[in-house]
């Protein structure tokens, strides 16, 4: 029921103590904004995060090898891995029903391209068409490879944004041909790429084209695999886990390599990591909460110490309702009244403050790690609930005071 004269002393308690509530509410209102901020910022590390991962499909594991660290069956430590078409096809045959795309990798190293007068030193690599999906290289024009291409040897290429713009500027590059290392390719498409211009520094060829035109033989430096859809991320980060288990066991049986060796065949498993990277978020997120929730509790304390004073300060007031026949629950109702409505006002103040600069500054933050820090509706609930839990904290101590206050001590009061 809607009390006018308790709004009315509300009011006028106010305007007799401006600069104190005006301080108390500052308190209230910078905590709400400190956590707010706080949040918007780790929600739009989340975000960054995400964009990264974004950049590649989202469960591709990447093989490559290294040296051996242990000897084993009488060979010693210190052997090159060499992966070959035979450790991808076999293990494409082996997991076939797993697997949704995959692709071996031959890199040219110090590939030079030219096109008539330009040239450009670019990063050249002989992978097999599921790379398209593998580094999510969506196309600007033309084609990709295909497994024709593949199949016969053919001398064409896929260049990245980069390449084009510093090789063919204006001129549409879809069949003309470039110089890789002094052989000639016909270019068959342009791709982009979201990890931008160190991802778009790149031109793609046939695996087979690249092995056999520039000596690789039959060795692969990399294999890239996808593994199936699965209903939640834990399914996935399992059934990812598990075949990176056993892939890496596969590995190390078909070259020789101790079961306990960590460093001859190494697996890059993308789920893993985002993992790691979202339980870091989580603990930051909670961090963040935990200092917002303590900025909090500094102004529930100022708020609650004033109120305090409030109290002593009516105590001749309060201990004259009670003789008139207060009943204790309307004192109690009157101090937490007035402790609720500056709380949550002020708190309101730094939360449209808070979810106003967030709105503002957020889309001009542009950084690798960091991407439109918001909050979204529920977190602003839950700030708004924290506010009147906040405000009736604050009052209570005090109200519970006030209520205890007998008639006769309070009349005495001076």
């Amino acid at each position: 029921m809607f009390d006018l004269e308790r709004w009315e002393e509300i009011f006028e308690t106010i305007r007799k103590n401006k600069l104190r509530t005006f301080l108390t509410g500052l308190s209230v209102a910078s905590g709400i904004f400190i956590l707010v901020i706080l949040l918007g910022i780790g929600q739009g590390m989340r975000n960054g995060i995400s964009a990264e991962f974004e950049q590649d499909a989202a469960n591709i594991l990447y093989v490559w090898t290294g040296r051996t660290a242990v000897e084993y069956k009488g060979l010693n430590p210190g052997r090159q891995i060499q992966l070959k078409n035979a450790d991808f096809q076999s293990t494409a045959q082996k997991y076939i029903d797993e697997l949704e795309y995959k692709s071996a990798v031959y890199r040219i190293w110090n590939g030079v391209v030219d096109y008539k007068k330009e040239t450009g030193s670019y990063r050249v690599e002989g992978v097999l068409p599921d790379y398209q999906f593998l580094e999510n290289t969506p196309l600007m024009q033309g084609r990709f490879l295909n497994y024709q291409d593949h199949q016969n040897y053919e001398k064409v290429a896929v260049i990245g944004k980069v390449v084009k713009n510093d090789l063919f500027k204006e001129v549409d590059p879809v069949g003309k041909y470039v110089e890789i290392s002094g052989i000639n390719f016909k270019v068959i498409g342009v791709f982009s790429d979201p990890g931008g211009e160190r991802e778009e520094n790149r031109v793609y060829v046939p695996l087979s084209t690249g092995q056999r035109v520039f000596n690789g033989q039959n060795n692969i430096n990399n294999m890239a695999f996808t593994l199936g859809k699965e209903d939640n991320f834990e399914s996935a980060l399992a059934a990812s886990n598990k075949f990176s288990a056993e892939l890496q066991q596969f590995l190390k049986e078909q070259h020789s390599v101790a079961p306990e060796d960590t460093r001859a065949i190494n697996i890059n498993n993308s789920l893993e990591n985002a993992k790691r990277f979202y339980d870091l978020m989580d603990m930051i997120k909670f961090f963040f909460w935990g200092v917002g929730i303590c900025t909090i509790i500094a102004g529930i304390v100022g708020v609650s110490n004033i109120m305090l004073i409030i109290v002593k300060e009516r105590t001749r007031e309060i201990g004259v309702r009670k003789a008139l026949g207060a009943e204790p629950w309307s004192i109690v109702g009157m101090v937490l009244h007035e402790s609720i409505f500056v709380t949550a006002i002020a708190g309101l103040v730094g939360l449209i403050g808070s979810l106003a600069l967030l709105e503002l500054v957020g889309p001009m933050i542009e950084t690798n790690y960091i991407a439109n820090p918001s909050v979204d509706f529920g977190v602003a609930l839950t700030t708004v609930v924290i506010l009147v839990v906040a405000g009736a904290l604050a009052g209570f101590f005090p109200a519970y005071r006030a209520a205890r206050i007998k008639p006769i001590v309070a009349l005495r009061d001076e």
